[in-house]
């Protein structure tokens, strides 16, 4: 996997202990925009990344007719969100 570390747009549920598992995400590549539907996610970790809390989840989707697995990060303290390897 690449590490990119692109920020993105995210639609996430929350359970009722705040937990958050991502839905889709939309990324701008080349001015055009693509949003990407994550099918599943196969694991969710706490870690600190230069000195930020961060989840990170490593998650697969159907892309253009191939299954991806990739990682999307959490920044727990600005809530945001990013693209980290694919």
């Amino acid at each position: 996997m690449k590490v990119i570390m692109k920020p993105i747009e995210v639609i996430a549920s929350f359970n009722l202990n705040g937990i958050s598992t991502p839905i889709k995400f939309k990324i701008n590549e080349h001015d055009s925009p693509s949003i990407i539907t994550v099918e599943h996610v196969s694991f969710r970790f706490e870690e600190k990344l230069a000195g930020n809390k961060m989840i990170t989840f490593r998650c697969q989707s159907t892309i253009e007719g191939l299954l991806k697995v990739f990682e999307l990060k959490f920044e727990l303290g600005t809530g945001k969100w990013f693209l980290f390897k694919i």
